[in-house]
């Protein structure tokens, strides 16, 4: 309790770190910058202007080239702090949550930028600081079912991490029966086969590799249940969660060409950056295995 209210009031950097995933990012912060603002729901702050201080931390991608020490190249602190402005600028505004909302999305329209940590805390109300943090994210368009009468509702998946023990369990058919029932989109995940495989002691040609044999894996899941569709291609997954279709995934695809894919080859760390993508309902482990560490999607485990 006493860590967990210690990360509560802690600088939104240290929380970016104690979330981050197996495969974190780097990030960039602000801090104590304090502007004046005309902002408050209540009478008595129309028209006086208060202190206000942002903390900010932004999750950036890689520098896709080398940078070379060119600014053009990097998240500039004046674009978080170009943020705030034209925010403040932009119009009165009555809530603290309005404005992180606002300020994190116009971050969040930066290129490099992956996730970001609001705090904006008013300094002239009380004698402590009164404010809000916030914590979004650069997530894929969430998939959408459009009923007859053109509504449309979004459809987060459950992403379910098999084992291989898991998988060669005589009571797979029942747990994807449950797993079905409950009316979510299923997104089956497996992990490196058994046995071994080449290893070129070069990490580029390696992962290759180990994406392909974890594809290898998908098919024999694929042979265990006709439920079990493979499927490779982002348009294919989509598809499938619109039709209600259960499909094993095959990651080479998705994972090479993502611009900030995951670099870890450990099933698990693959099966979670896709639950983060898909924003999924859940991560749900079924196997020997460890819940990985800052998951931004709640993970259930389920130990065999």
């Amino acid at each position: 309790m006493t860590s967990d209210i210690t990360l509560a009031f802690a600088h939104p950097e240290e929380r970016a770190e104690a979330s981050a995933s197996a495969d974190p990012r780097d990030r960039i912060s602000l801090r104590d910058h304090v502007v004046s603002a005309d902002i408050g729901a209540f009478q008595q702050e129309r028209g006086h202007v208060q202190r206000l201080r942002f903390n900010v931390v932004v999750e950036v991608r890689p520098a896709p080239a080398p940078l070379e020490d060119d600014v053009d190249r990097i998240l500039s602190y004046d674009r978080i702090t170009e943020a705030i402005a034209a925010e403040l600028a932009d119009e009165r505004l009555n809530l603290l949550e309005t404005l992180s909302e606002r300020v994190a999305e116009r971050i969040l329209a930066e290129p490099q930028a992956m996730r970001v940590f609001v705090r904006i805390e008013k300094l002239d109300r009380g004698p402590g600081a009164l404010g809000v943090e916030i914590v979004r994210s650069r997530a894929a368009v969430p998939v959408q079912r459009v009923a007859e009468d053109g509504s449309a509702a979004a459809l987060h998946p459950v992403v379910v991490y098999l084992s291989n023990a898991a998988m060669a369990d005589p009571a797979l058919g029942a747990q994807l029966d449950a797993l079905q029932a409950e009316g979510l989109p299923v997104i089956l995940a497996v992990g490196l086969p058994e046995g071994a495989r080449p290893e070129t002691g070069h990490r580029p040609t390696q992962r290759r590799i180990d994406l392909l044999a974890i594809e290898q894996n998908a098919w024999v899941l694929a042979a265990r249940d006709p439920r079990c569709v493979v499927v490779a291609t982002r348009t294919e997954i989509d598809w499938a969660m619109k039709h209600g279709q259960m499909v094993v995934w095959a990651p080479s695809k998705i994972v090479l060409d993502a611009v900030d894919g995951p670099k870890a080859r450990d099933g698990v760390a693959l099966a979670l950056w896709l639950a983060e993508t898909m924003a999924a309902t859940r991560l749900e482990l079924h196997g020997d295995v460890s819940v990985p560490a800052g998951s931004r999607v709640p993970v259930t485990l389920l130990a065999r």
